[in-house]
């Protein structure tokens, strides 16, 4: 989608500090980090939100959610922890109509979120 910003990231239009990119996916870091690790995964393929997931994407969520893990790991949060989001629609507190998967951590984060 010509008017969606995370599929610009992931077609390379728009520029991104990049963590990981496959044929399916992608992570960056978050351009307004919320602690010392604030990364985004996105699948590449334009899904608006996760209430979208076809039964066909469980392989790519599947696939999206171990690359975070991965991720976080990497990036120091295997020892404490990390927080992984996925925000869904207005109410949920997307931002961006596109499926991402926000995985905060390097500091105590509060429950219930602000």
């Amino acid at each position: 989608m010509s008017n969606c910003i995370f599929c610009n990231i992931a077609s390379g239009i728009i520029p991104a500090q990049k963590l990981y990119e496959d044929e399916e996916i992608l992570a960056f870091q978050d351009v307004s980090p919320q602690g010392p690790v604030h990364f985004l995964v996105i699948p590449k393929k334009h899904i608006p939100n996760i209430m979208e997931l076809e039964v066909t994407d469980t392989l790519l969520i599947g696939r999206m959610l171990h690359k975070a893990q991965a991720l976080a790991q990497e990036q120091g949060c295997a020892e404490k922890g990390a927080r992984f989001v996925i925000n869904c629609k207005s109410h949920g507190g997307q931002t961006v109509d596109h499926l991402h998967i926000h995985v905060i951590g390097g500091r105590p984060l509060g429950w219930p979120p602000g």
